[in-house]
């Protein structure tokens, strides 16, 4: 195995928090009352309903389709009959259009069987069945798989990465999956090599994840195969290491051009969640209705590793984890740095949604900020080596328009910035505004 590897620029070492769910193994979440589907859960052009209220659906039926423009479909998580074409709360929008479900309790559980074998399906077969089973990226902002798939014919592919570094505190839903369907993780893995009809594939998982490396070194190992050249390396314990850039550049060395994609210098990058899904897809036509997730912090009466389905709400995993704790002072779907502070227990899990975590007082920093002081801490932590500083201060100066010339639009809010800021100055805040602004 290779030595530990990682990106030359930036990045911080947060503490990793991760002991509160490492070791529990991944629960299946019984059936809630109603599930909330979020038209939008991917980037591009939301959902439009396939249904109409009283309809009656079975799980894994399509609800919802993308008419025109860049998207996947959205699919029925549970058996049972559409509630409500309406809205639901977002922990971004405030609140979105979404179809609710009540589901059936007495409806039996799908079942999932192997297909017949994907390597006779030729490489357009296996992508229209990723399309159809509504696969985007797990781990990140929800690029639909399929195009992803598709990299430009003037940037031919020849290396595939699966990112299994999950460098985000508390996070462990990746890691668990690993140890629990590292076999899926690597049968996914060729198909993805088969449909971008390339060879070479390297896994990066941190080192802070031993019995991961290990599980999944045993699975390459015990599924090696001509045609297929599977690796697992060791990747140093920084963060954003998951970062596609990031990883990208400790692996391979390779340095993704500003503002391009990761296919300009040759390679794809997938999730190992995604991967698993995309065997799902292909091996079982199972479409992503389901996901497991990592509840943490401690506000939260028990901690877990859940398998829930697409649209619970967070209310109903807090009532199956016993309810929150006196001093919750901090609800954050998402991890520390780059997840999102929300206010309700309404809002649904969505096919990006990571985590949930139940933060005290003791959890977060709650100091005021200040005025920069230019220490230029933030410099040094930006992995992509921007002006963090200077964005703010445009920002707040009234000047957001002016901030292309700092790379704003090469940031990817990490929040590296505001993790090692002293004045506790909210740069992601400022970066996020910048962008709108300059857009207009």
């Amino acid at each position: 195995m290779s030595a530990n590897l990682t990106f030359p620029k930036g990045g911080v070492h947060p503490p990793e928090l991760k002991g509160l769910t490492e070791k529990l193994a991944i629960e299946v979440m019984p059936l809630p009352d109603e599930l909330e589907l979020i038209l939008g859960q991917h980037i591009g052009a939301p959902c439009t309903p396939t249904v109409k209220r009283r309809d009656e659906v079975s799980e894994g039926a399509l609800v919802a389709e993308v008419t025109k423009g860049l998207g996947v479909p959205l699919h029925a998580p549970a058996a049972g009959s559409i509630k409500a074409l309406g809205s639901s709360a977002h922990p971004l929008r405030v609140s979105a259009p979404s179809i609710t479900i009540k589901t059936n309790p007495e409806a039996a559980p799908a079942t999932w069987e192997v297909q017949e074998d994907w390597r006779q399906s030729t490489p357009e077969e296996l992508l229209k069945k990723v399309h159809d089973a509504g696969i985007i990226g797990i781990g990140g902002a929800g690029f639909p798989t399929h195009v992803k798939l598709k990299p430009p014919a003037d940037s031919p592919v020849d290396t595939l990465l699966l990112n299994g570094a999950e460098c985000e505190p508390y996070i462990t839903a990746d890691h668990r999956t690993m140890l629990e369907k590292a076999e899926e993780v690597v049968e996914g893995g060729k198909i993805l090599l088969k449909i971008l009809g390339i060879k070479t594939c390297v896994i990066g998982i941190e080192n802070n994840k031993p019995d991961a490396i290990t599980a999944m070194s045993s699975a390459v190992a015990a599924a090696t195969e001509a045609g297929f050249d599977i690796r697992v390396v060791a990747l140093e314990v920084k963060y954003p290491q998951g970062s596609e850039k990031q990883l990208i550049q400790a692996i391979t060395g390779r340095k993704v051009p500003s503002l391009a994609l990761p296919s300009a210098v040759g390679v794809v990058v997938h999730n190992v969640s995604t991967t698993r899904a995309v065997r799902d897809a292909v091996v079982l036509s199972k479409p992503l209705i389901e996901k497991v997730i990592t509840v943490s912090g401690r506000g939260i009466n028990r901690p877990a590793n859940l398998l829930v389905k697409v649209g619970t709400k967070v209310s109903d995993i807090v009532e199956f984890c016993g309810g929150v704790k006196p001093d919750l002072a901090r609800i954050v779907l998402g991890g520390p740095m780059m997840g999102f502070a929300v206010s309700t227990l309404d809002i649904p899990v969505t096919k990006t949604t990571s985590s949930v975590l139940f933060l005290t007082e003791d959890e977060i920093d709650s100091r005021e900020l200040s005025n920069c002081i230019r220490c230029g801490w933030c410099l040094e932590a930006c992995p992509m080596g921007l002006e963090p500083k200077e964005i703010g201060i445009y920002v707040e100066a009234g000047r957001p328009e002016d901030t292309a010339q700092f790379g704003v639009f090469d940031c990817f809010e990490c929040g590296s910035c505001a993790y090692v800021c002293p004045a506790k100055r909210p740069l992601v805040q400022f970066v996020r505004l910048a962008k709108m602004k300059a857009k207009r």
